[in-house]
């Protein structure tokens, strides 16, 4: 890939992930778009094997479907998936929330605002739109630590890999950005607080409005 720089410690496959991953969140590769792999190989100067690596790792992270006798595609955008994503996350996110405020230390809540100021900065620049999903998950990831519970805290990084497209295009499409910076403020004051009941309850709204708002447009986008 001529316009990469050679990164010793990543694979082929890891770049191709990347590359086809940002393609398909920032909608250059719309919902059922075929995704060929020699076109891609070409086009990324890779062999077809790290495309194919590359294509059953965004299956997993529900980027990319394998359709019997039409081959990969870009997922479609979905608003039974959207409800489906983030009432789970409501759920899951809010009682981790109310296991890790009481056990928050002030060396957490200072990575977090640190997580929140890298985030805001990236929320004023679209260039960097690539880094918004990551660092909104670090900021959450800072906060629910503290509950002790690492296989739940797997599954809510495995459910924010599958909103992230989501997540992006409210953000860049819905004018979600500043109402995600104040209540994202606003949490983490009310952690600080070890208010659990207000805490929890700002994070359900903020996440259960996020999905109301995509889920708008993704009818829209449908249409």
């Amino acid at each position: 890939m001529s316009n990469i720089p050679p990164i010793i410690h990543k694979t082929r496959t890891q770049l191709v992930v990347e590359v086809l991953r940002e393609q398909i969140l920032s909608g250059e590769i719309k919902g059922g778009e075929p995704l060929r792999q020699s076109a891609i190989a070409q086009q990324l100067n890779v062999s077809r094997i790290p495309v194919r690596e590359a294509l059953v790792q965004l299956e997993a992270e529900g980027l990319v479907d394998f359709e019997p006798h039409k081959g990969a595609t870009a997922t479609k955008l979905s608003v039974e998936q959207v409800t489906e994503l983030f009432e789970l996350r409501a759920i899951i996110e809010t009682d981790l929330l109310a296991r890790a405020i009481p056990n928050l230390q002030d060396s957490d809540l200072q990575a977090a605002e640190q997580v929140l100021d890298a985030l805001e900065h990236a929320l004023k620049m679209e260039e960097s739109v690539a880094s918004w999903s990551e660092l909104n998950t670090q900021f959450h990831t800072c906060l629910y630590k503290a509950a002790n519970r690492p296989h739940t805290l797997e599954v809510v990084d495995g459910l924010n890999t599958n909103c992230d497209r989501y997540i992006r295009l409210q953000l860049l499409l819905t004018g979600g950005i500043p109402t995600a910076e104040r209540e994202h403020r606003e949490l983490l004051e009310l952690c600080k607080a070890k208010n659990i009941d207000k805490a929890t309850l700002l994070l359900q709204q903020h996440i259960l409005n996020a999905a109301e708002a995509i889920k708008k447009l993704v009818i829209k986008q449908l249409k």
